[in-house]
């Protein structure tokens, strides 16, 4: 398969691909055509409703496939990380999400509710998601790696009623419950062969499903019931309650559709955890709403395990993370010329900036580029893209998806010129937009300003609506695709006996976008070491996630701070780059 790489511009690589080289015309043929037809109410077509107001997104997911000719069809091939192999056809998980909302329901959950789901990757997470759509409650994703207080702030702010997880994790959770008063019920997936003997509240979820009748009628949903929330993090204050609506599914499935290209013949594979919105909309709703075949792996990075997973399955369709490609990278081409790759047809990458690098070894080792696609977890689907049939420019974000307006505005919301940084801003309206920030009102009209969703990033456009990533407008820092919040880092931090104050900010990786370094203030009695630093970091690393805490630490007498007390995050990234740091003039006198 050969590509061109030609130059548009001073220095812009582009990436085109010939017609003829479509094994299969792109669903999205035509680019400028769609944004000029598109609306919004022929996007509504595209999925089924039970009348013109009312549709549930699970059903549109797994159930209408379940009656139709799709019925047979392998939905999901699952392979866990000891090498177990399971399949399950959509008329299976149609069932065993029935059987779960059955049971869910005869314990008392009800519509509105918020249920959590905090396992591994397993089959039961997707089923307890499609199950707890099916009933009209809200279904909330959790990172297995989090630890007692993340899973406290999330479950107390949520008033979750209910949690789905597996005995191994429960004791996280059994740690905090006597401050989650909501928390009624705990379902334990003991189907893997965990003996556990459930107390009041608790509940196994063997013995559930095998009570459970098959057939379920799916709540009748309007378009702005909530469906799913996700807790994301911001730059002070806790995580915040991101929550989206069962009408987000029309936008899902379209993107899914034009952006990632899936076709009925396609096997699919999202490396994304559903703890991230990815795992949600690319990974569960808008993947099987399109009828494609979902892999999902369970088991840790490793280049030679993703390989032999591409190859096993015949994966056509692609969609991961830069710092995965990075990675990828670092095992060198020999990992990836042991295996037979000739399946793949699409690549796709999501979660931070992809650079021009990573599309040019894409070119090199798969005879295919990665196509980067932005989004974020309050916009619920893909909102600017490189599309299969459009030329890539290396580097660049894309164009925005059909229906969507989007543009560069400046500190007052009025729109920029091409070529002119500002803030990148969303013409709010959108089908897959978040419809609040639970419990938090004044948070969620924060993000609005004259008419335009800030999204909170800097870029640029070009002359030809070529969006060009700057960096984020905010303090959050993105490693290995995963968004932190500074302020809980730092509050896990201050948690430990021997530090007295912390900053954290991100600072530039290869790897991984941006590290998380801390600049930490001992207590008195304190004597810095390398040993107390691993302690520290190991101390974070239970408390929050694998991904959030500092793989640097540097000790230091005193941080910049406001008169006010607030850490001046910008001067420590600043120093700690070299940069300028700007104005001073509210710097507290040290």
């Amino acid at each position: 398969m050969t590509f061109t790489l030609r130059s548009a511009g001073e220095k812009i690589e582009v990436v085109d691909k010939p017609a003829e080289l479509f094994t299969t015309p792109p669903n999205l043929g035509n680019y400028e055509a769609a944004c000029r037809e598109f609306s919004w109410e022929q996007a509504r077509r595209e999925i089924d409703w039970f009348d013109e107001d009312h549709l549930n997104a699970a059903y549109n997911a797994v159930d209408r496939h379940a009656v139709g000719w799709r019925k047979n069809k392998v939905a999901l091939y699952w392979e866990g990380e000891r090498g177990e192999v399971e399949k399950y056809t959509f008329r299976e998980l149609s069932r065993l999400s029935n059987q779960l909302a059955n049971a869910l329901a005869d314990i008392g959950i009800k519509k509105g509710d918020r249920v959590f789901i905090f396992l591994p990757r397993l089959p039961e997470l997707y089923i307890a998601f499609l199950a707890i759509l099916k009933l009209g409650a809200v279904a909330g994703t959790l990172f297995a790696a989090f630890g007692p207080e993340a899973l406290k702030d999330r479950l107390g702010d949520s008033d979750a009623r209910a949690v789905v997880t597996i005995p191994g994790y429960y004791e996280r959770i059994e740690s905090v419950r006597g401050d989650l008063p909501a928390l009624k019920d705990v379902i334990l997936v003991d189907t893997r062969g965990t003996d556990f003997r459930p107390k009041a509240g608790e509940h196994l979820y063997s013995k559930m499903m095998a009570e459970a009748d098959h057939h379920f009628a799916p709540a009748v949903m309007a378009a702005e019931d909530y469906a799913f929330m996700l807790y994301t993090s911001g730059t002070t204050g806790k995580s915040k309650g991101v929550v989206h609506a069962h009408e987000a599914i029309i936008q899902e499935h379209l993107s899914a559709k034009w952006i990632l290209d899936l076709k009925d013949d396609d096997i699919y594979w999202c490396t994304a955890d559903p703890g991230w919105v990815t795992g949600i909309a690319y990974g569960i709703l808008g993947t099987w709403s399109n009828g494609a075949t979902s892999v999902i792996y369970e088991g840790r990075f490793n280049p030679r395990e993703w390989y032999r997973i591409v190859e096993k399955y015949d994966v056509s369709v692609w969609y991961t993370a830069p710092t995965a490609i990075r990675m990828l990278m670092k095992a060198g081409p020999k990992a990836a010329a042991d295996f037979d790759l000739s399946c793949l047809r699409h690549l796709a990458s999501v979660g931070e900036p992809l650079n021009p690098e990573a599309i040019r070894w894409g070119l090199d080792v798969f005879g295919l580029p990665f196509h980067d696609t932005w989004w974020q977890t309050e916009t619920g689907s893909i909102l600017i893209a490189n599309y299969p049939s459009i030329p890539v420019k290396l580097g660049s974000m894309g164009r925005p998806f059909p229906g969507v307006t989007a543009s560069i505005v400046d500190d007052d919301g009025n729109e920029m010129p091409p070529g002119t940084p500002g803030h990148l801003a969303i013409k709010p309206g959108w089908p897959a937009m978040f419809r609040t920030v639970w419990h938090n009102e004044a948070k969620y009209e924060e993000y609005f300003n004259n008419d335009w969703y800030i999204t909170g990033d800097r870029a640029y456009m070009d002359s030809e609506g070529y969006f060009w990533f700057i960096g984020r407008g905010d303090d959050v820092i993105k490693t290995a695709g995963e968004r932190v919040g500074p302020f809980e880092v730092e509050s896990a931090l201050v948690d430990h006996a021997a530090v007295a104050e912390a900053g954290v900010i991100g600072k530039p990786d290869m790897m991984r976008g941006e590290i998380i370094k801390a600049f930490v203030v001992l207590a008195t009695d304190q004597e810095s070491s390398p040993e107390l630093s691993e302690e520290i970091r190991v101390f974070v690393k239970k408390r929050l996630a694998g991904h959030a805490y500092p793989r640097e630490i540097e000790f230091v007498d005193v941080l910049p701070k406001t008169q006010s007390g607030k850490i001046m995050r910008r001067v420590l990234k600043a120093r700690e780059l070299g940069l300028p740091v700007g104005d001073l003039s509210t710097l507290e006198a040290t």
